[in-house]
């Protein structure tokens, strides 16, 4: 029997492709690709060089997926997540509860695991672990719980959906991400969790304020500072919010007053005890990057220093593809403020870097098309080169999870 091409179908799904999809961008038949990932036939030689571009990986890494699927290679990811579930599910029957303290601890950890993956993993990647994890809480739903149990369990359920709704901002799927946005709503108001609440009218700002819409960021960031909990981390990002809604409004004394506000509320809160960044606790390092785009687009060129710290803080080393996104969004902010400040050159190359990097989300490709767009209007020959690479990103398929 031939042994089924895990690795190949699994990077076909990574890259949001059906079979069909698939067959198509190669040139071939359906029935083609079905047997290529069922090991019933390999790609001539001529067929490979286009597979491999629409798998978008190197010869060698094309080969290695249309090897067989040995027993001892590592498990793909949704079987893993899969064996995950089923685990939680033997220890909830083990602990002879409905749902169980077990099982509502492994979801509340696994979910703060995929908030703290969140800066470094793409977004379609994360989907794929959200819905897995999202789809066993509606399981739950339907077994019989304690109150306490109950709510934690519709908590838990909001957390994941709102992280849901933010994969799909980043994808620029504004449908999928007011949906999981309502969803994780309803849920945070059944469990009376107004933080969680505070947070999907933060998310949504943002949505509208990458669409353009930046007096309907200003409004829906007001109305979430005013559900959050005082000191909690939703009041202070949705002040950050607040501040780039103006800056794009040009609101230069407001704008300065919110920068303050956070600013102030972030030092009040401290450093998180966490080792890694998590998407929903805010900490200094999260103020220092705002504060850099919200005075990058004031055109301020204080927001200089904020980007350089902050690329200094958070970058793991001189590879680009090891960036977590705020460095990236970084590098924009750095590109922008040194455009206007004359230093052309260095514009160019930080912008650069940032596309190269791979972290600039779909939602936020307009922030480093208006650096290419400056670039451009001062004639500069740079500029040509940083456009090919903007092209370039835009041309990478739109994974849709």
């Amino acid at each position: 029997m031939a042994a089924r091409r895990v690795r190949m179908s699994e990077r076909r799904r990574s890259l949001g492709y059906s079979q069909e999809d698939l067959a198509e961008r190669v040139g071939v038949a359906l029935s083609t690709v079905q047997r290529w990932e069922s090991g019933e036939s390999n790609p001539q030689p001529w067929q490979r060089p286009k597979l491999a571009r629409a798998l978008d990986v190197t010869a060698a890494q094309l080969s290695a997926f249309l090897a067989p699927h040995p027993a001892h290679w590592a498990t793909p990811d949704s079987e893993q997540v899969d064996d995950e579930a089923a685990a939680w599910e033997l220890a909830r029957r083990v602990n002879a509860s409905d749902v169980g303290g077990e099982t509502l601890t492994r979801l509340e950890r696994a979910f703060d695991d995929l908030a703290t993956a969140y800066p470094v993993t793409p977004p379609q990647v994360l989907l794929r672990r959200v819905r897995k994890h999202t789809a066993y809480v509606a399981q739950l739903l339907d077994k019989r719980a304690t109150l306490a149990e109950r709510r934690r369990l519709l908590t838990v359920g909001g957390w994941l959906s709102l992280l849901g709704a933010t994969a799909h901002v980043d994808l620029d799927q504004g449908d999928a991400a007011t949906a999981h946005m309502r969803t994780a709503g309803t849920l945070a108001r059944e469990a009376e969790h107004r933080e969680i609440e505070a947070w999907c009218y933060e998310t949504d700002a943002w949505r509208v304020l990458t669409a353009g819409d930046y007096a309907g960021a200003l409004e829906l960031s007001r109305a979430a500072q005013s559900i959050a909990p005082a000191g909690s981390s939703a009041q202070v990002q949705a002040t950050a919010q607040e501040g780039r809604a103006l800056a794009r409004l040009g609101e230069a004394r407001e704008t300065y007053a919110a920068v303050e506000r956070v600013q102030w509320m972030s030092a009040a809160m401290g450093l998180s005890d966490r080792p890694r960044e998590h998407h929903y606790q805010y900490d200094p390092a999260k103020a220092l990057a705002y504060t850099a785009t919200t005075l990058a687009w004031l055109g301020d060129r204080a927001a200089e220093p904020y980007a350089r710290e902050v690329i200094a803080r958070l970058s793991p080393s001189d590879d680009v593809l090891k960036w977590p996104r705020r460095v990236a969004s970084a590098n924009i902010d750095l590109a922008l403020v040194l455009l206007a400040d004359g230093r052309l050159d260095e514009a160019c190359d930080a912008a650069r870097l940032a596309i190269l990097s791979g972290r600039v989300v779909p939602s936020n490709h307009w922030r480093a098309l208006e650096v290419v767009k400056a670039a451009e209007s001062r004639t500069m020959p740079e500029a040509a080169e940083l456009r090919e690479a903007y092209e370039g990103m835009k041309a990478l398929p739109n994974p849709q999870g």
